[in-house]
């Protein structure tokens, strides 16, 4: 399986300019490329638009200043077009999982920037990685790559930060589970309440969210294309990557416990485009990264060969006693804690949620102690 292992680096001031010029380079090939599927009545093939954008285009002089930079990365990049427009045309047909795919977009030169290089443009000289026309840059190795990468990419986000992203083939790891499995409730100021009693609170954003904010305020009152108005920018995308690096580190931490630990993890489909559309907790959801917690359980359970399962969004899980299975019917957010009319079990709201979503993973119904309980359910319906 192929695995993305991420460093930083810190470009001197010439591979700078030079790594500025290739990110304009490959936009411009994008941006070309997009624009010409727009006005085709019939998508070019990729190797048509490679002839167009880039060999056609280096000879014209316009568009001279492409032969400056590597073609590696201005091919990849009609490449990358050519899989979005896969992407959007299988979202389309319905034949694809998970979100709706857009449309291509056109790139920007104030959004993240970055430059695939495959294997002959790039190579590894020690410590240090050559790219094509840019130089020997030295990452920080925070750790080893498993085995050659097949690509790497140049990435500068909008913090103007520079990170090599490597694709490398690693093999899953078998490793012994503590635990047959557990389900997991996601929530906001608890962030996940397992089967287990074990919670995990998410890190405060609300400091610099506020700061992010204010500053925005600011933004919006600066001219356009304007020195200050760039600098306050550059201090807003750096707030964002604060929040987000504080996000990812708390995610990847509590990912790799929660599959490390147990066999099985069961999670609930969570509507969470549905839930964005409560005003007053968007902003909270949307800092949680219940996704981005998603998809690293997934990742790294098949890593590890462990099974990842999502039940149904419909399962009544805060609905039912996990001890009995007696069903209350729904609550109102603002109760956190209940205690079971047949069993007198008290419980706490997210910990019931928790098992009864394992329960539901591993293959139990809610009625599984029906028996118990016919008789007080009947006597109960009666009256």
């Amino acid at each position: 399986m192929k695995a993305r292992y991420q460093y930083r680096f810190y470009p001197t001031d010439q591979q700078r300019q030079s790594l500025a010029q290739l990110f304009g380079c490959v936009r411009v090939v994008w941006n070309d490329a997009l624009a010409l599927c727009k006005k085709s009545t019939k998508k070019p093939k990729s190797a048509e638009l490679q002839k167009i954008v880039i060999t056609q285009a280096k000879q014209t002089e316009e568009r001279a200043w492409l032969a400056d930079v590597s073609c590696v990365p201005l091919q990849q990049s009609v490449a990358d077009l050519e899989i979005a427009f896969k992407n959007f045309f299988e979202s389309c047909k319905g034949s694809s999982q998970g979100r709706k795919v857009g449309y291509p977009k056109f790139k920007k030169r104030t959004n993240s920037q970055s430059a695939r290089f495959r294997i002959g443009g790039f190579s590894l000289k020690g410590d240090e990685v050559y790219l094509a026309k840019i130089g020997n840059v030295k990452p920080i190795w925070s750790r080893m790559l498993p085995s050659a990468p097949s690509s790497v990419t140049v990435i500068k986000d909008c913090a103007n930060r520079y990170f090599l992203s490597f694709v490398v083939e690693i093999e899953p790891v078998s490793i012994d589970a503590k635990n047959q499995s557990i389900g997991i409730d996601l929530g906001i100021k608890t962030f996940a309440v397992m089967s287990n009693g074990e919670t995990a609170k998410s890190p405060n954003y609300k400091a610099l969210d506020r700061k992010i904010r204010k500053l925005q305020k600011k933004l919006a009152r600066q001219p356009k294309d304007s020195n200050r108005r760039h600098k306050t920018r550059i201090q807003i995308a750096k707030l964002h990557n604060r929040i987000a690096d504080t996000r990812k580190d708390f995610l990847q931490k509590l990912s790799t416990k929660i599959v490390n630990e147990n066999q099985v993890i069961v999670l609930e489909d969570l509507n969470v485009s549905g839930l964005l559309k409560n005003r007053k907790l968007s902003r909270a959801i949307s800092q949680q990264g219940w996704y981005e917690f998603r998809v690293l359980c997934e990742a790294k359970s098949q890593k590890l060969g462990r099974e990842f399962r999502v039940i149904s969004r419909w399962e009544p899980t805060s609905q039912i006693c996990s001890n009995c299975g007696y069903r209350w019917g729904k609550l109102d957010l603002k109760v956190r804690s209940i205690r079971c009319l047949n069993c007198g079990t008290e419980h706490d709201r997210d910990e019931n949620a928790a098992k009864n979503i394992n329960k539901v993973g591993i293959g139990h119904c809610h009625d599984s102690k029906r028996t118990q309980r016919e008789g007080k359910t009947t006597c109960g319906a009666s009256r």
